[in-house]
């Protein structure tokens, strides 16, 4: 069986769309899969398990970017193209069966879900490899770690770097560090370089790791707090207990999706609190060590904790 399945260019839509790789790997477990996505999601897929191939979309002026994805995908009769996108794309490549994306409102993980027709939605997931855990190993050592996400595309989603440590302070253990993550460039560099002065002991990650060397990263945290962004959606799809910090955007739709995920929601980044963090913190691992409690988190939903 072949599936093409289109994700996004941005990396948080593109972990969000892994369950959906995930139920189909699972139902169709000979299935190869041709991922398309951004440049910047590629790093996702790369660990997928019947993955065939990747092809990078990287845009061109005027959606000439298309034309190559076409002749690509033009010469393959596929048996499922799956578009979480709705691009003319998945009309105009030859398949038996087709399942594009429609805009229904809601959480962005249902509407994912409703492209298969899957209610509840599947959750994301992350893969990784044996060497990725072993990368991060000889970063980070066998100690505890909080990890703390401080950048965002833009600046309105940023809370201000002094309240992520203050935030560690309040919730790290005696053999605790912080590692803080970003992506690679200057201007996230530049973005995290106040907390990472503010925690001079803390382990700097930032643009340092692969994607799927951060998964396994976020994999073994044993909390995480960060904005509104990818990798808050890639840590809620490790399992990490997971703090996603919501202002100007829309935490309704765009919550972290995980069993062990809440989104600390306030009119803007800086009427979030460390008061107001911490608490959803203490509470969401609180309930992580009940069994009961995670049995009655709904799958592929996060709860929203609404800051004064």
């Amino acid at each position: 069986m072949k599936i093409l399945f289109v994700t996004s260019n941005r990396l948080g839509d593109a972990v969000l769309s892994t369950g959906l790789l995930d139920h189909l790997i699972r139902t169709c477990p000979e299935a190869r899969i041709t991922v398309v996505c951004g440049p910047v999601a590629e790093g996702v897929f790369a660990r997928m398990p019947n993955r065939e191939r990747t092809i990078v979309l990287r845009k061109r002026r005027g959606g000439r970017h298309w034309l190559p994805l076409w002749a690509a995908t033009l010469p393959h009769l596929w048996d499922l193209v799956v578009d979480i996108r709705g691009s003319a794309l998945s009309w105009l490549v030859p398949t038996r069966r087709r399942a594009v994306f429609r805009r229904t409102g809601g959480p962005k993980i249902a509407e994912l879900g409703a492209i298969l027709n899957l209610s509840p939605p599947p959750s994301p997931v992350i893969w990784t490899a044996p060497a990725d855990r072993l990368r991060v190993a000889e970063v980070i050592g066998d100690q505890p770690v909080i990890a703390l996400a401080p950048t965002a595309n833009w600046l309105p989603r940023v809370w201000p770097p002094d309240r992520f440590a203050a935030f560690f302070h309040h919730m790290a253990g005696p053999d605790t560090r912080a590692a803080v993550l970003g992506g690679p460039g200057e201007a996230e560099r530049a973005m995290a370089a106040p907390l990472l002065a503010a925690l001079p002991d803390a382990i700097d990650l930032v643009g340092r790791l692969s994607l799927p060397e951060v998964a396994a990263c976020l994999e073994r945290a044993t909390l995480f707090i960060g904005n509104d962004s990818g990798l808050m959606h890639l840590a809620a799809a490790s399992g990490a207990p997971t703090i996603g910090l919501f202002g100007p955007t829309d935490a309704a739709t765009y919550g972290p999706a995980g069993r062990r995920a809440v989104a600390v929601v306030a009119g803007s980044m800086a009427a979030i609190s460390v008061d107001d963090a911490v608490t959803a913190a203490r509470a969401l691992l609180d309930q992580s060590a009940s069994a009961a409690a995670n049995s009655a988190s709904s799958a592929g939903t996060s709860r929203r904790v609404v800051s004064s």
